[in-house]
């Protein structure tokens, strides 16, 4: 399938989700489902998602949230999901019921030419924290909403208040060299960490009645699998592993060893439940 116009801003995004965190993310798919589920299940919650409505799920990767929505709206709704990730949305594909209101869209919402008021609901489980210049994105994507439409997206907090992404990139870094250091304003997972500059940025595309509500969970990254099946997870996806990428074997194994001494002591029966803390961000298209 051919991309969609995109913004040339957002080049670097696209190649990395096409690419190796796409593939990452593909090949985890059901695990990750399972350890994001605790974020879907309020933030749809938070929606408040009727029968019959018309939604777009930005970022919907492999399609979790774009099913959960779909469960919501019914027979007489319609779902979109759109990602720029080829195979993300391969796997949304396959998932999908049959003859169900749900399609799945390969583009860049920055440019992508929504049809215009034609949306309830613009929906995102952390899809929008990655582009280059997010007020244009935003304003972009307004566009599809119907005056007085929905916007509602879950955004991570700072490293700090999520642990059970950064406590094994502490342990990392006893061992290998740090990322390079990322600015509050690049792209990224906690891009949208400061309350303010969430506002600024969804006040400057034209929202309004902006809101956000700090949720606090604790995330299972064993998947009730135990601790191997957590280590596996710090692993696969994340900080974790992009500091550990093609560093020396006995490196990595150090580190892992590190890792697992450190959830070990957050171990309950077959799970390791750690703190994950998100911004609920809800607005309004008043025009």
């Amino acid at each position: 399938m051919t991309q969609s116009a995109i913004d040339d801003r957002n080049a670097d995004q696209i190649a990395y989700w096409n690419g190796p965190g796409g593939k990452h993310w593909t090949e985890r798919q059901e695990l990750q489902d399972i350890v994001l589920k605790p974020v879907s299940e309020v933030l749809i919650n938070r929606a408040a998602v009727k029968a019959g409505e018309t939604v777009v799920d930005i970022g919907c990767g492999c399609g979790a949230t774009s099913f959960d929505l779909l469960r919501a709206v019914g027979p007489a709704g319609q779902v979109t999901g759109v990602d720029i990730s080829e195979p993300m949305l391969g796997r949304a594909r396959e998932l999908a019921p049959g003859g169900a209101p749900v399609e799945f869209v390969l583009a860049d919402a920055t440019v992508y030419p929504f049809a215009p008021a034609s949306a309830d609901l613009l929906f995102s489980r952390f899809g929008v924290m990655f582009f280059a210049q997010p007020s244009d994105s935003f304003a972009n994507m307004r566009k599809a909403l119907r005056p007085g439409g929905r916007l509602v997206f879950a955004c991570w907090r700072t490293p700090r208040d999520n642990p059970w992404m950064m406590i094994g990139l502490k342990e990392a870094y006893k061992f290998v060299p740090k990322l390079p250091e990322m600015k509050p304003d690049d792209p990224g997972p906690f891009s949208f960490a400061d309350e303010e500059r969430v506002r600024r940025i969804l006040g400057d595309a034209g929202f309004t009645g902006i809101g956000l509500a700090r949720v606090d969970l604790a995330l299972d990254i064993a998947t009730g699998r135990g601790l191997e099946a957590a280590i596996e997870t710090v692993l696969a996806i994340g900080p974790t592993s992009r500091a550990l990428e093609n560093q020396p074997a006995d490196k990595v194994e150090a580190a892992t060893q590190s890792i697992r001494t450190v959830l070990a002591t957050h171990q309950k029966g077959e799970t390791i439940p750690l703190g994950g803390s998100i911004w609920i961000v809800t607005a309004t298209n008043g025009t």
